[in-house]
């Protein structure tokens, strides 16, 4: 690749090819174009300097009430997608934000801890026989599923639909949507809606009665200085953490086992030395970011790496080019599960750095680091099929077998 190939890169214009690989025309953008211009005017970012500027600076905003407007119209993904924490602005943003980290205090995070370990021993016994079986469904989405319906409530029988909701919602984050995404999307909203209200009545009606790990109580009860979530903010924003909590959780479970599996010695170091799981779930985010693209809006002239960006631009963060930057990580493209410091961007910076990222990487130690001492060989049965989305990185499915 090179530079006349970096100035003609369309962002909306991606294909199935892209998707499956994108890291070499990331490299070649940030080579030639790191802060490249779409036809549409918006802007493109694959460096790590200007990717952590962007999330940095109080004039970028995550607002996407005009934006979204356009892509999505009046309907159910536009009032999610409004109302959740993740694409506002504070004053609204830090109100909402501290109401929700009042499901995530030290006490419930150690609540989280014992019932974690409990599932992914559950599963891991579970494995012990599969024969050949799919990671994704029999592991990777199992712990999230199961973590997060106890923090919402959800009764098992509705639990098999938590993915299927997630999927077709971020799904249509997309930089280009069909209207098939969008019907998949807004009909996902709609349904999980109308679960999450009668769950949250019941609960209000019961305070007293929420089981090991949920959080509904805290939310619905929780207040800042007086304000509380109201019914439609609390249905929205639930709706965010299983999204947050769910579909990027899962892909780190699959995206770790992948990656080990690609890389048998960095697998074999790891379960010679358990003590480096932590350094190997922040070398997981890194090398295949669950998040891969991030967005915010320039609300003033503002100058990056000495580029004019006028009010009003879009700007793309590309989480997987600034993960993969040599000017901040040594032999970028090499797997290192003793990486440190790792100053990935996985869990974006400044103040919409990810409410659960303490929680996703508990998951992950406790989960891979007890998959790789229980099961230290196994292998790829055929070749897994990535998961079909630009902003998301992860697999549809990974088979798999253990041996021995």
């Amino acid at each position: 690749m090179n530079k006349q190939a970096a100035l003609g890169f369309d962002l909306n214009s991606i294909d199935r090819r892209f998707i499956e690989d994108p890291f070499p025309v990331l490299r070649n953008l940030r080579e030639h174009d790191p802060i490249h211009w779409n036809p549409d005017g918006s802007l493109f970012l694959t460096r790590h300097r200007d990717v952590f500027e962007v999330y940095r600076n109080k004039v970028m905003s995550a607002d996407k009430i005009v934006p979204f407007k356009a892509k999505f119209g009046d309907g159910a993904l536009y009032t999610h997608h409004t109302t959740s924490l993740v694409f506002n602005d504070p004053p609204y943003h830090t109100v909402v934000r501290k109401l929700l980290a009042a499901a995530f205090t030290p006490r419930k995070l150690a609540e989280l801890d014992t019932l974690i370990e409990g599932i992914v021993d559950r599963l891991l016994d579970g494995l012990a026989d599969a024969g050949d079986f799919d990671f994704i469904s029999r592991f990777a989405m199992k712990l999230p599923t199961e973590l997060i319906s106890y923090m919402l409530g959800v009764p098992k029988e509705h639990r098999h639909k938590l993915r299927g909701y997630s999927m077709a919602i971020l799904g249509a984050l997309d930089p280009v949507v069909s209207d098939a995404r969008l019907a998949a999307g807004n009909h996902a909203v709609t349904e999980f809606s109308a679960l999450l209200a009668d769950l949250i009545d019941h609960r209000r009606r019961n305070p007293a009665g929420a089981g090991q790990g949920e959080i509904l109580e805290a939310l619905i009860f929780g207040e800042v200085d007086g304000r509380k979530l109201t019914q439609e903010e609390l249905i929205q924003n639930c709706i965010f953490l299983l999204n947050a909590g769910h579909e990027t959780t899962t892909s780190l479970m699959g995206n770790a086992m992948g990656m080990l599996l690609d890389n048998p010695l960095q697998h074999r170091r790891l379960q010679r030395d358990p003590d480096m799981i932590a350094t190997a779930v922040e070398e997981v985010l890194r090398y295949q970011s669950p998040l891969q693209m991030g967005n915010r809006l320039a609300t003033v002239d503002v100058e990056l790496s000495g580029v004019k960006i006028p009010a009003g631009t879009y700007i793309h963060t590309s989480i997987a080019g600034a993960n993969r930057d040599p000017e901040v990580f040594d032999d970028p493209e090499e797997v290192n599960l003793a990486r440190s410091p790792n100053k990935h961007l996985a869990f974006s910076s400044g103040i919409h750095v990810c409410l659960g990222a303490t929680l996703a990487r508990v998951e992950g130690r406790i989960a891979i680091g007890r998959l790789v001492q229980r099961f230290p060989k196994m292998e790829a049965t055929a070749a897994p099929e990535i998961m079909g989305l630009a902003r998301f990185r992860g697999f549809n499915n990974l088979p798999m077998r253990i041996l021995g």
